[in-house]
């Protein structure tokens, strides 16, 4: 049994929430370790370790690796405790303890029990899963069904569950589980059925803390008019609803399917909100509050600090559910404490985590044409008609619209040097034409309202990487892939950033020039994210295999090969489609 393990798991039955709490600092703080999906609180995907640098990566090769047996989509990563790796799959949501003693043997799996019919065909954009987290000695699994799941790491038996919601309605869990401190907090899937999102958060033992919601009365958003703020300024009473037509919030979307973020010092936590319902922009008039919305909260009673709305009245699904970053630099002369975010509508936001203040907001790609510029004022963008969709109206097809629905970058998470002081982002090169058409609600049935369809942007690449300097919003260099990169980010204290592509190479590069220093082909293409961590004084890298998502799943499903998942992502890369699926696979690689 794992001794290391084990003695965490024990101390955890005898020590209050603070104790596990202190628990996850000190993880965190340990580099042979990665025990939270993004390696930390702060969702830098950093790690201090390096054994693998410049002078030895051409000598990194394939140490061992593990079959998940599931050919769909694979994001997220792995957890690594003590000498235990725990992975997980896409639906049917299959976790595996691994014995990083004995090349990744099975110490125990868990299977849950879903209803394949109730559940798969109302995942919009393939059946993925973003990770699991641990806290308090339990393994947190975020089941597609919304079930939330914890499992003593120990022994994989199940401790408390609870589902709280209903397929049947369109809503679904795709999003990682969080543990900050002595809360759990789980996301939404949905929004392209109607689905009105929020965050739910549980104590250590399953006990229901509280509810949040993206869209909707004061008390239910857990909003105070007169202390939570946006742009620095007092929201109002019920900002949301007079932001909506009618009762048109109740079915809104904002769903919270992405990634979030935790800054102890302050007890805050960070995460974005989704794409209001639904996507045709004229049955919904109104800036659709708060819906893609970058959102702090305070962790113990949820209630919202401050809000901000990127894309208000959204026409075109640009998601805002991507990861914020919370580093602390320097910008425009002073010291902030700060939270950076890559929005799938092409801009680049640096804001004070604090007090919300906007501080940067710049395009990362030159090509993003929906909007001009962010108004730093109002921090409303500066909208081109050209490529409204609300302005061309119904039944009428808007062309050359960038970035497509699918974002300059999607949720895909990026990695923060400290070393470097520049962020490593995965993004898509991807135009679109969009065309809105009525719709109704139904429960449990699509509620998308828009056809579109899906192009490179310029020349004959569809992906980037490149390295963003947040302090000024610019980019400092920049790689261009054939296909999106979907995957996410790894920095490294030897200047070593590795990510992977969809036609399924982990690459490693430099972290100051963007050169290549080494690649390996996988069995699949990679949406999965990298991560590293130390094992007997050895440094490993891992990353999932197995194509899939949004840019993929026509991949994963050859049935979708003619896009006959009308959002128009499969056709864009249909020069993928002949290859093979060899379905989900944990790469593990050593020197």
């Amino acid at each position: 049994m794992n001794k290391t393990l084990l003695s965490i798991f024990m101390s955890s039955l005898t020590v209050s929430g603070i104790a596990a709490a202190d628990e996850l600092l000190s993880l965190q703080d340990d580099a042979t370790q990665w025990a939270m999906p993004a390696g930390d609180y702060a969702s830098t995907r950093y790690s201090e370790l390096k054994g693998i640098n410049h002078k030895n990566i051409e000598d990194l090769q394939l140490a061992w690796s593990f079959s998940t047996g599931i050919l769909r989509g694979h994001e997220g990563n792995s957890l690594v405790i003590g000498d235990t790796m725990y992975v997980h799959t896409p639906f049917p949501n299959i976790t595996y303890a691994l014995d990083l003693n004995n090349d990744g043997a099975i110490k125990w799996k868990y299977e849950p029990k879903q209803n394949y019919d109730n559940v798969v065909p109302v995942m919009c954009c393939d059946t993925v899963n973003r990770g699991l987290s641990y806290g308090d000695g339990k393994i947190f699994l975020n089941q597609a069904d919304t079930t939330l799941v914890a499992l003593d790491a120990v022994t994989g038996k199940k401790v408390w569950s609870d589902k709280r919601d209903d397929p049947k309605t369109g809503a679904t869990s795709t999003g990682a589980a969080f543990v900050f401190d002595d809360k759990v907090l789980v996301g939404i899937s949905g929004g392209e059925f109607g689905v009105r999102g929020y965050v739910q958060a549980y104590e250590l033992d399953g006990t229901k803390s509280w509810k949040a919601y993206s869209t909707g009365p004061d008390a239910e958003m857990l909003i105070d008019a007169d202390k939570t703020t946006s742009m620095l300024k007092p929201v109002g009473k019920e900002s949301s609803l007079k932001s909506w037509s009618g009762d048109q919030w109740k079915i809104g979307g904002g769903t919270t399917w992405g990634w979030y973020s935790y800054d102890a010092d302050l007890n805050s936590v960070y995460y974005g909100t989704g794409n209001p319902s639904t996507w045709n922009p004229l049955q919904r008039p109104g800036d659709n509050k708060w819906s893609m919305s970058l959102f702090s909260r305070d962790l113990d009673t949820g209630m919202a600090k401050w809000i901000y709305q990127m894309t208000p009245h959204d026409q075109w699904d640009y998601d805002g559910i991507n990861e914020i970053v919370l580093v602390d630099q320097k910008v425009q002369g002073k010291m902030r404490k700060t939270a950076v975010h890559f929005d799938r509508n092409g801009f680049g936001y640096t804001m004070d985590r604090v007090s919300g203040e906007l501080l940067v907001a710049e395009k990362f790609d030159p090509v993003i044409n929906w909007a001009k510029s962010i108004d730093m004022k109002t921090g409303r963008p500066i909208l081109a008609d050209k490529f409204a969709p609300e302005v061309a109206g119904e039944d009428v097809n808007t062309v050359g619209i960038c970035p497509t629905a699918m974002g300059a970058k999607n949720q895909e998470p990026v990695a923060y040097s400290p070393r470097t002081r520049l962020f490593y982002v995965p993004a898509n090169h991807v135009c679109m034409d969009y065309e809105p058409f009525e719709v109704e609600y139904v429960a449990g049935q699509p509620y998308v309202g828009a056809t579109l369809n899906m192009y490179p942007a310029t020349g004959a690449h569809m992906g980037r990487f490149f390295a963003w300097d947040a302090r000024e919003g610019r980019v400092v260099w920049d790689n261009a892939e054939r296909f999106s990169v979907w995957s996410g980010a790894l920095a490294t204290a030897t200047d070593i950033v590795f990510y992977g592509t969809l036609e399924g190479y982990l690459k490693a590069v430099d972290a100051k020039t963007g050169r290549e220093l080494w690649r390996f082909k996988t069995p699949s293409g990679i949406i999965g994210a990298a991560n590293t961590y130390q094992h007997k004084g050895k440094q490993y890298v891992s990353v999932l295999s197995g194509v899939g998502g949004w840019a993929g799943i026509g991949m994963a499903i050859p049935s979708l090969e003619n896009d006959s998942d009308g959002l128009g992502a499969v056709g864009a890369y249909k020069d993928l489609s002949s290859w093979t699926n060899l379905g989900g696979v944990l790469n593990v690689f050593s020197l």
